[in-house]
């Protein structure tokens, strides 16, 4: 029978089929799908791996050159801070409290770097804070200078030489070579007429050189700017007599900025 005289045939028995709720057509053919073929296909098995799996070696990361990266690109202060907080590449950061940048007027004319920020600027999130501040603000006060000064040219622009705590521990080398490219960048940017350093941790850092009961009092120079070290308001109250000494720095810094 010629397959166009069965059309209309063969559509009414496939509407039926759909009324009727199927809804699979079936095959031309009958299909036994519970008869088991004579030979399987083998499954295809990987070959073992001989021995343990190997150790991934995690992906050594350069955080002095990428902390040089990060600080080249920042061109303010508040880009400069933003990109230290959302630095990864220092260990610090997992145990610090809070993150110290600076406090005080950017413009002035002295930058004043303290030392890596001890229990008391970690949870303050300041340069220098507890006793060691109230000192300071003395020691700057009797030269008439102060972070917050009425007078902008009295006034100083105080930072740490690291954002995060060190902890009870020293500062070590790797930390401070991390660091190094931040603060250089935030002495460029904030362009001080002069700087002065504040502990052992900042000359290491910008000068290369500890001892700062030696190096105390005797001028350097940083990034091309003329740097004081002076000894930290912190090391000043374990040495009274040192004190004598820091009015001695204060009153050349005084000069300096006469002269």
């Amino acid at each position: 029978m010629d397959s166009q005289d069965t059309y209309w045939a063969d559509r009414a028995a496939l509407e039926w089929q759909v009324e009727m709720g199927v809804t699979e057509a079936i095959l031309d053919a009958p299909l036994n799908r519970y008869e088991v073929p004579e030979t399987l296909a083998k499954p295809k098995v990987e070959a073992a791996q001989k021995g343990p799996p190997p150790v991934p070696v995690p992906v050594r990361i350069d955080g002095v050159a990428e902390a040089g990266k990060l600080a080249a690109a920042t061109g303010d202060l508040a880009a400069l801070q933003s990109g230290i907080a959302a630095f990864e590449h220092c260990d610090l950061k997992r145990g610090a409290r809070k993150m110290v940048f600076a406090e005080g007027a950017a413009t002035a004319r002295v930058m004043i770097i303290g030392d890596a920020p001890a229990p008391d600027e970690d949870r303050a999130g300041i340069p220098i804070a507890g006793d060691a501040r109230v000192l300071f603000d003395k020691m700057f006060s009797a030269i008439d200078m102060g972070v917050a000064h009425d007078d902008p040219a009295q006034q100083i622009y105080l930072t740490a030489a690291f954002p995060w705590s060190a902890g009870p521990v020293p500062p070590k080398p790797a930390d401070m070579a991390i660091l190094t490219p931040f603060l250089e960048r935030h002495i460029t940017l904030a362009n001080p007429d002069i700087v002065v350093l504040m502990g052992n941790t900042a000359c290491q850092m910008l000068l290369g050189k500890v001892g700062i009961s030696r190096m105390r009092g005797q001028w350097a120079e940083v990034l091309g700017r003329p740097a004081l070290p002076m000894m930290h308001p912190a090391q000043l109250m374990q040495t009274p007599l040192a004190k004598r000494d820091a009015w001695a720095d204060l009153l050349a810094l005084q000069a300096k900025l006469k002269g």
